[in-house]
């Protein structure tokens, strides 16, 4: 058994930002990082599984944004590494939520560094940059509100109204460190924002290719693919169903039970697999056992 828990979460810390080696969570003893394990977001980005999905969901919901989807088109290589885009994602939340102070602060720095380098025209005219305040908030709601969402379905859906207005209050940290303003900081102000952002969301071209790279992303293993496929339906299932509606994505009944009744099976094989993930080795940081 022990041989199969390895194999496992050797697969799966493979999808994770922990692959890129960059980030070393065990270290310096005792530093809480910018949360601590205190936190509500300690406990929202511990699930790999609600994570993924959440992430999932979020990139969909962000490229209905034409200038959030152009600064993507333009500046990633999101056609040919699907997969690395969504490790370098994970990177980021995972050393913000998890890592020290230093490599929260690096971080932060380094994707501000990057932001100033997006900038372009959208296909409509427009100029955008990736460091548009604006943008950043837009960006931050659509995935904090996607991994919120997850934890709720898959993994605590008990979490306290108070807990939830909690991680929103305390995540808005990051976006602000970025350069969003006007962030949402509780369930209200989320929806409020997201209602109000509906008129500017578009489904075209781009936002379709965007969705079709995502659906034919390959997968690192054969032993991952079904896997992988199961997420992808979860975090399409995940949308809001104005999203799904406009991104022509939309589910039978049947099938999203189906997809739920599969991430329910799958999820806690996942959790007895992993032992050494973003929020084992910060636990071990602070002494936590």
């Amino acid at each position: 058994m022990e041989l199969i828990r390895r194999r496992i979460e050797k697969q799966v810390l493979s999808l994770t930002g922990l692959s890129l080696g960059q980030l070393d969570l065990e270290n310096p003893k005792g530093d809480p990082g910018l949360f601590g394990p205190d936190s509500v977001c300690w406990r929202v980005h511990s699930d790999f599984t609600s994570m993924l999905i959440g992430g999932i969901s979020a990139l969909l919901l962000q490229v209905m944004h034409p200038l959030a989807l152009a600064g993507v088109w333009d500046h990633s290589n999101f056609r040919q590494d699907m997969l690395g885009r969504l490790r370098r994602t994970g990177q980021f939340i995972s050393g913000t939520t998890f890592g020290s102070t230093q490599d929260a602060n690096w971080l932060i720095d380094k994707v501000r560094s990057i932001h100033l380098q997006v900038v372009g025209n959208a296909e409509d005219g427009r100029p955008y940059a990736a460091s548009d305040p604006d943008l950043l908030t837009w960006v931050h709601v659509a995935e904090v509100s996607s991994f919120l969402a997850a934890h709720l379905r898959y993994r605590n859906p008990r979490l306290s109204l108070a807990d939830q207005d909690a991680y929103y209050a305390e995540i808005a940290l990051v976006a602000e460190r970025l350069g969003a303003h006007n962030v949402p900081r509780s369930r209200q102000a989320i929806a409020d924002y997201l209602q109000r952002m509906r008129p500017q969301l578009v489904c075209d071209h781009r936002s379709r290719e965007v969705v079709r790279v995502l659906l034919a992303a390959p997968a690192p293993s054969r032993l991952t693919k079904p896997f992988g496929a199961l997420m992808l339906q979860a975090g399409i299932d995940l949308l809001p169903t104005w999203a799904s509606g406009q991104l022509e994505l939309s589910q039978s009944p049947l099938r999203r039970g189906l997809i739920r009744l599969g991430v329910a099976n799958t999820a806690p094989i996942l959790r007895w697999a992993v032992r050494d993930g973003s929020v084992h080795r910060a636990r071990r940081r602070m002494g936590i056992t």
